[in-house]
């Protein structure tokens, strides 16, 4: 298993890996007690349509990505704040056409479809230096969350008394919904479009089961999106799987462990 460490894609890999688990281990909290596992996968879809434009237009997909899904997530928050439609509604309506745009914009790169395995996968041969930096410093930029953390969790419970108090509510729901499509894309060539959902949800929704306060659970959803991504990942190394299968089998061995735990006794 040691050997793993020796071979810089690996290494690059784990980094990556590392960070990306840290940021969805910060955010999973918001993601599981609002209840926006559903915006997740409407912006990995949106990532999806960003990818497939960059290859049609042979440049760096992620760089396509991430605007695309950034303006998305942004669309989608007005759409929920200035208009009567639900949040739901308004993911299913850009979910749809992010599929559609990506569709088309695969079927005319002929000669990179191949290239969209490893981002609908995840591939640990796929984690360059610029990916490391960029993950990098979208983890540093989320440490202008934490001043935030006390704000976003009473809103997070309750939405109208925080607004009644003054709390800039919406404004932190932009930024939140920013964050969440920004550590998507980052995430997308370690976890891959398909799965990278998961890792937004499964580790908090484990740490949901076995905490009891809103600080135990962003700790523990930390703690366990780290392990999940490091075991994750060397078992991808060794039996030859899909980086982002692989890490999302971890979680869900750690989240039925957890419901074991909570079932069999009695509930919290």
């Amino acid at each position: 298993m040691l050997e793993a460490l020796t071979y810089p894609f690996f290494q690059r890999a784990l980094v990556a890996g590392t960070l990306v688990s840290l940021l969805a281990g910060l955010l999973a909290p918001f993601v599981v007690q609002r209840r926006l596992s559903f915006l997740g996968d409407g912006l990995a879809h949106a990532a999806f349509a960003g990818v497939a434009l960059g290859l049609f237009l042979r440049g760096e997909p992620l760089w396509f990505a991430l605007p695309f899904t950034f303006l998305v997530a942004m669309a989608i928050t007005f759409v929920k704040e200035r208009t009567e439609l639900s949040e739901d509604t308004a993911i299913g309506v850009f979910f749809a056409l992010s599929v559609a745009l990506g569709a088309v914009f695969l079927s005319k790169a002929k000669g990179y479809v191949g290239d969209a395995m490893g981002y609908l996968f995840g591939s640990l041969l796929a984690v360059g230096l610029a990916d490391l930096v960029a993950i990098g410093l979208l983890l540093l930029l989320a440490l202008s969350l934490l001043p935030l953390w006390g704000p976003l969790a009473y809103a997070t419970f309750d939405r109208e008394l925080a607004l009644s108090d003054r709390v800039p509510v919406v404004r932190h729901d932009y930024l939140l919904s920013g964050f969440i499509a920004v550590s998507l894309v980052l995430a997308v060539k370690v976890v891959g479009i398909i799965l990278v959902a998961a890792f937004l949800v499964i580790p908090g929704a484990a740490a949901r089961l076995l905490s009891r306060t809103f600080s135990g659970l962003t700790l523990l959803s930390l703690g366990l999106s780290l392990l999940s991504t490091l075991l994750g990942l060397m078992a991808s190394f060794l039996l030859d799987w899909p980086s982002g299968a692989s890490v999302v089998l971890v979680q869900a061995l750690l989240f039925g462990l957890a419901l074991a735990k909570t079932a069999f006794s009695g509930g919290k």
